[in-house]
């Protein structure tokens, strides 16, 4: 009774979690699509408003990974936790690690692993120095 429960709202809290990263996903596309559309028409740079679309894109899909990734932990060790599942997980969260670490090298110019040593870098030089570089820096 009490494992069919905690099973029940296992899968309740996945769902929840699930629509609200495919939620955010959607809704960081059509909101930095309407901020492109804005600041396009505006007359701003194209290629700044392109690098801030995708950039900002990019956060709003990392976001939703993140999310989508804490979803199916907890649908795999809560409510299916069987060889398989855990096998599919593993794929699951490979593929979208990959995919955090391509668009945050993609984001802020840099892999994930580089950020400390350019903030030292930047420290120790006094000042920011290339601390925000463009995907072509790398």
């Amino acid at each position: 009774m009490l494992e069919s429960l905690a099973v029940s709202v296992a899968g309740a809290v996945t769902r929840v979690i699930e629509l609200t990263g495919i939620a955010v996903i959607a809704m960081g596309a059509f909101g930095t699509l309407g901020l492109f559309t804005w600041r396009f028409a505006r007359g701003q740079d194209r290629d700044k408003a392109v690098a801030d679309l995708r950039s900002s894109l990019g956060r709003a899909i990392l976001l939703g990974l993140e999310l989508l990734v804490a979803a199916d932990i907890i649908n795999t060790v809560a409510v299916e936790p069987t060889l398989q599942s855990i096998a599919v997980l593993a794929g699951i969260v490979a593929i979208r690690t990959f995919l955090s670490f391509s668009l945050e090298a993609e984001i802020d110019g840099r892999w994930p692993w580089q950020r400390a040593r350019q903030e030292r870098e930047a420290a120790e030089s006094g000042g920011a120095g290339d601390a925000h570089r463009t995907t072509r820096d790398i």
